[in-house]
């Protein structure tokens, strides 16, 4: 017997090998093994099982099996295979993207040993002269209430174990071991409670919903609720259908920030069938979770986006939470896959219903649901009645001339307000969308700014480590410069605002406001991001400063302001995107404010004429929409068009150019409806010590309706050798539907 084995290489090969004898039972499609690879011993996964072989060669032979049963059903392998060919990424990488770092079907949680007291016996005299440390241990345990870890008797002697088994084998005591289940607690609000009165908009939504449940097929929707108008009460609903039908659901969130909230939701109605998933759980949690969900334990999953490929049987329902957050892209490694995309064919795979759920959604979702391949059902009102919050644009340039103070952080028009919601006892949230204290350190006189070291990318400085950081390749220094690297002066600037500058303007201005701050510095605690919110839930905090962390997806009683301290952040990026992503956050953390008070939004900006942010202060979605769909059709860029883009790395700038150039020619001619941009450098040209071209592949859906046709394309030029012969030190990677073009 042989088998095929798909290694997490570069390579789309797969390799065979035969089956020694005392395996050939055990070895099955979706086991992973241990076999030879050159001179190593590599983990690999069986895609196939045969009686013979193609190979004429001398087989080698599987040496060890690392699991007792396959670790993916038959569906979740068919998503494997899908995405090998949709991402154009090797099996063997899919696998390893799609199961968790050290995962083992053999692991069992660590247990711990208990003793409790039992008797003296009849010879507790004679014990005490023949054996006077067993004595001791058992006078010990005679006065505890209740059974004791065996290792908690280290202080009295120096082998517990031994003396106890001892004690044990004579009657005199009894011995009993518990499992040390992973502590995921911290991760969850307190179990929240609710009593839900559904709305008739709530009731009809939920109609249609439970039409498709019990259907029992494949059926993508987007619900487009308002903020505030109770879209995870329609989660929890479903959720409960399904289980009632025996199936089961994941929930798929954009934010780790977002999971203690709902996970405490999901928990009170859920109770211990709920799942946690995401990359902050530690390798024992993330091991025991999966072999629990694999039993069946867990019926429900919530997690960020590798939570798509949680192991659950007989999946239900799948949603996908803020559906049009680019944080479900995975952008390195590959494959660079959108856990919307997995999950809409997870879904097709498994006849279940798939909710793409928004205030906001992408134009993407917006444009399939007017072309009709998407269900489309609608929440207008915010729940209990709430009115929308009162948004006012404040325009920072006339605010310098007209209170001489430039650089300002937060307007006079912002401070009194804050001010008066601070004596009503209402909360503020204000959003920075930029970590650290001020992103550009720059000489006054000759303008260099500082740059990290293997990036071209300014150094942002964080004042509370008081380190010059770099975000994209983690780079960061204590040797904070006191005078200019390029003319030796001394007249060195901070420019910009971060969440850190923020806070200390805050804490300054009002020292008697409790005040606290989520971005991915503070987040990287889990307990202590789940202890902040619960916090200011309670009311003891009073200002949540954050990055778009705090953007969406929460719900605070208490919140009437939110301040948008600057609403140009990211809105002339040169990517086709990025006025779509400023106009989704603005609205988004609007949608904080006056959930059940009146509420307020400030949005301070430099730019008070830009139709992004008049439509957003307007909470004019569809007309902002049809504007950028407008653009996005002339430009013929998504949704209007299917994009691959490579990108063509290397350490040696010439080498990048030469090949970029080499690359592009292999690709004409192209069929007709497929346009060839590039090659041109990519705006962020040196990242990790790489520097960066692309190429952009479009195909026009009125020629290519389901991307068939550019990635037949893509793939042809891949056969006949687009990639060959380039040196080791310069890499391509493709990435379809990118998010990003940066």
């Amino acid at each position: 017997m042989f088998v095929e084995v798909a290694f997490p290489i570069s390579s789309y090969t797969q390799f065979t090998y035969r089956i020694p004898k005392k395996f050939i039972d055990q070895i099955h499609v979706g086991i992973r093994v241990k076999a030879p690879l050159g001179k190593r011993l590599v983990t690999g996964i069986v895609v196939a099982k045969s009686a013979e072989s193609d190979y004429s060669g001398k087989h080698k032979n599987i040496k060890e099996l690392i699991d007792l049963q396959p670790v993916m059903d038959n569906k979740l392998w068919k998503l494997v295979q899908w995405m090998s060919s949709y991402y154009f990424t090797p099996v063997g990488q899919v696998v390893k993207t799609v199961l968790p770092a050290k995962l083992s079907t053999k692991y069992t949680p660590p247990t711990t040993g208990l003793v409790v007291y039992k008797s003296f016996g009849d010879n507790y005299e004679q014990l005490q002269k023949r054996a006077p440390i067993q004595a001791k241990v058992l006078q010990f345990l005679s006065v505890q209430e209740r059974a004791i870890p065996i290792a908690a008797l280290k202080h009295m002697v120096s082998s517990p174990n031994a003396v106890c088994k001892t004690l044990f084998d004579k009657g005199l005591v009894d011995l009993d071991e518990v499992t040390n289940l992973p502590d995921v607690t911290g991760f969850t609000f307190s179990k929240i409670h609710k009593e839900i009165a559904f709305t008739n908009e709530q009731k009809l939504v939920l109609g249609e919903l439970s039409k498709k449940l019990n259907s029992r097929k494949f059926s993508p929707t987007l619900l487009h609720g308002v903020t505030g108008s109770g879209k995870t009460e329609i989660y929890i609903e479903i959720v409960r259908q399904a289980l009632e039908m025996n199936k089961s659901a994941i929930l798929l969130l954009p934010e780790i920030s977002l999971t203690p909230q709902i996970a405490g939701r999901f928990r009170s109605v859920f109770g211990d069938q709920v799942a946690l998933w995401h990359s902050r759980l530690s390798h024992a949690a993330r091991a025991w979770t999966w072999k629990q969900i694999c039993a069946g334990q867990f019926n429900v999953t919530i997690g960020a986006r590798s939570a798509v490929f949680a192991p659950l049987k007989n999946l239900g329902v799948i949603i996908i939470d803020e559906e049009q957050e680019y944080s479900f892209k995975q952008e390195s490694p590959a494959p660079r896959y959108h856990a919307r995309e997995v999950a809409l064919m997870r879904g097709k795979l498994n006849d279940a219903v798939v909710i793409m759920s928004s205030a906001t959604p992408s134009l993407e979702s917006y444009y399939n649901h007017v072309k009709e391949k998407y269900s489309y059902l609608r929440l207008n009102k915010r729940y209990g009645g709430a009115p929308y919050p009162q948004v006012q644009i404040v325009d920072m340039i006339k605010e310098q001339e007209e209170t001489g103070k430039f650089q300002q952080v937060i307007s006079s028009k912002l401070q009194k307000i804050m001010e008066s919601k601070f004596a009503k006892g209402e909360q503020v949230m204000l959003l920075q969308n930029r970590r650290g204290f001020a992103p550009i350190l720059r000489c006054g006189d000759c303008g260099h700014v500082e740059t990290c070291v293997q990036c071209k990318i300014a150094l942002t400085y964080h004042s509370h480590e008081r380190l010059l950081k770099c975000h994209f390749c983690g780079y960061e220094t204590s040797n904070i410069p006191i005078a200019c690297h390029k003319c030796t002066s001394i007249n060195l600037k901070l420019l910009g605002v971060g969440t850190q500058k923020v806070e200390d303007v805050i804490r300054e201005q009002y020292p008697g406001i409790k005040i606290a701050r989520i971005d991915f510095d503070t987040a990287r605690n889990i307990p202590a991001l789940t202890r902040i919110l619960e916090k200011f839930a309670a009311g003891e905090i009073h200002v949540l400063i954050g990055t778009q962390m705090i953007a969406k997806g929460l719900d605070f009683d208490n919140v009437t302001l939110v301040g948008i301290v600057n609403g140009d952040t990211g809105l002339f990026l040169p990517d086709f995107r990025s006025g779509e992503k400023v106009f989704q956050l603005i609205y988004q953390a609007a949608g904080r404010s006056g959930r059940r008070k009146p509420g307020e939004v400030i949005i301070q900006t430099y730019n008070p004429d830009n139709p992004v942010l008049i439509h957003a202060a307007r909470l004019d979605q569809k007309t902002y929409y049809n504007i950028a769909l407008s653009e996005r059709q002339e430009l013929n860029y998504p949704p209007f068009s299917w994009l691959i883009r490579l990108e063509i790395e290397g350490t040696k700038k010439e080498l990048v150019t030469t090949h970029a150039d080499k690359i592009r020619k292999k690709l004409s001619p192209s069929p007709k409806g497929i346009d060839i941009l590039g090659p041109a450098k990519c705006y962020r040209e040196r990242l990790r010590g790489k520097y960066r071209m692309h190429i952009m592949i479009k195909s026009n859906k009125t020629h290519d309706t389901n991307g068939e046709k550019l990635h037949s394309f893509l793939q042809d030029c891949l056969a006949v050798g687009l990639l060959n012969r380039l040196p080791s030190s310069v890499k391509i990677l493709i990435d379809v539907n990118p998010v990003s073009v940066l």
